[in-house]
């Protein structure tokens, strides 16, 4: 399959920049609910948002620096290309093949919820933009699925580029719209509706929001090998995370200011109703056009699984093509008959997102490079280890809690 996810290729550079902007900067689906998460954690959510940056940013790095080996002159020299390297790096004792296959697992399981989930909110905005029309959100699922369809045909990580850019146009547009109409209400702001006392199961809910909304660690060995200045990857992770950190602060707290205990767990739905059609349209074109990075990466992933080794017979373009195609339809069938996607998508979340994001980096990068660490860097690294597992934890605590008491109104 052509533009391979591991690849390097200095002709990608365009690619890994746009992508790396649509990253970090513009996760639409969490950021819409950061001010929500403002009004159950107060003060301490916006300590959230600048702490969850700098761990991300932290994990980032040093999932990074497990690609890497000295050479006996001492010069660093990436001798892995994938996440799933440096998996079975740290496995090979136990099996040679078994980190890579747990990380693939968690990657590919993280990446269809993800697909499955733009096309379910896609259903739900078309409803709301068309309520006058007799459609269930069921059908209006199928109808974005079918503006998906070309996503089988999709080849290469520039063309997904391409459509992470204009959907962090989308995303600007967006934003722009919220933080404006927040402007023309400045007489209403007080800082009085912040809270000092917070409930803990919405605290926990408003970290879960807040830490996610930041994640992309899947991603970042694509973006560093692809990169025509890798050296340059550092600073420029260290950039996007400050601008995502400024841009979702100034977002949460002007919404949160002007709304207050109204707020919703989706911003828009504060928005006057004409806006709110507008700013629907705009998400849904969000939603579509986020669909093809993680369907591309997950594709992807299972292709190079699938193809190499003995099954080396499967790597012609007709079964590349038939594998996009049984991963469209998996999606559009999980989004249509899935139950509570909601709740079981904050359920699996919560172990894939935080084992991608803060358990396995930090876990690797304790076993790969123990003998060079300082004190100081193996106590962070266990410390971003046992916050991910509590966060985890957490997560999957509130989910469960959630599954039971809709399972058991029903």
């Amino acid at each position: 399959m052509e533009g391979r996810l591991g690849s390097v290729d200095s002709s990608k550079h365009f690619a890994s920049v746009m992508l790396s902007f649509s990253l970090f900067l513009l996760q639409g689906v969490f950021v819409l609910g950061l001010p929500y998460a403002i009004l159950h954690s107060g003060y301490s959510g916006l300590f959230l948002i600048v702490l969850a940056a700098a761990l991300c940013c932290y994990t980032g790095k040093i999932l990074i620096t497990c690609l890497y080996e000295e050479n006996e002159d001492g010069q660093l020299i990436r001798v892995r290309d994938t996440y799933e390297d440096i998996a079975n790096a740290c496995c090979r004792k136990l099996s040679p093949n078994l980190g890579g296959i747990v990380v693939n697992v968690t990657q590919v399981m993280e990446l269809i919820m993800t697909c499955v989930l733009y096309l379910v909110v896609s259903g739900n905005l078309l409803s709301h933009c068309f309520p006058y029309v007799p459609m269930t959100e069921k059908t209006w699922s199928v109808i974005s699925f079918i503006t998906l369809l070309p996503c089988a045909f999709i080849k290469t990580l520039k063309i997904v580029s391409k459509l992470s850019q204009l959907c962090s146009l989308v995303h600007f547009i967006i934003i722009f719209v919220v933080i404006t109409y927040c402007l023309t209400q400045i007489h209403q702001w007080s800082w009085a509706k912040f809270k000092l006392s917070i409930e803990f199961e919405d605290f926990l809910v408003s970290i879960g929001v807040i830490i996610f909304s930041y994640t992309s660690q899947i991603f970042l060995p694509t973006l560093e090998g692809n990169m025509k200045k890798p050296e340059e990857f550092r600073c420029m992770l260290n950039w996007t995370h400050f601008f995502a950190c400024v841009l979702k602060t100034t977002f949460a707290l002007t919404a949160f200011l002007t709304w207050g205990e109204e707020t919703k767990e989706v911003i828009t739905d504060n928005l006057p109703s004409f806006l709110q059609t507008l700013v629907n349209l705009c998400l849904l074109t969000k939603a579509l056009l986020s669909y093809p990075l993680p369907f591309f990466a997950a594709t992807e992933i299972v292709y190079a699984c699938i193809s190499r080794g003995t099954y080396s017979n499967y790597s012609s373009p007709q079964f590349a093509l038939g594998l996009r195609g049984s991963f469209l339809l998996l999606t559009l069938l999980m989004s249509m008959f899935i139950p509570h996607f909601a709740l079981l998508m904050g359920l699996t979340g919560s172990i894939t997102g935080a084992a991608m994001t803060f358990l396995l980096p930090s876990l690797f990068h304790l076993k790969l490079k123990w003998k060079k660490l300082s004190f100081f860097e193996k106590c962070a690294d266990i410390s971003v280890f046992i916050l991910g597992f509590l966060c985890s934890l957490a997560g999957i605590v509130c989910s469960i809690r959630g599954l039971l008491k809709v399972f058991g109104e029903g």
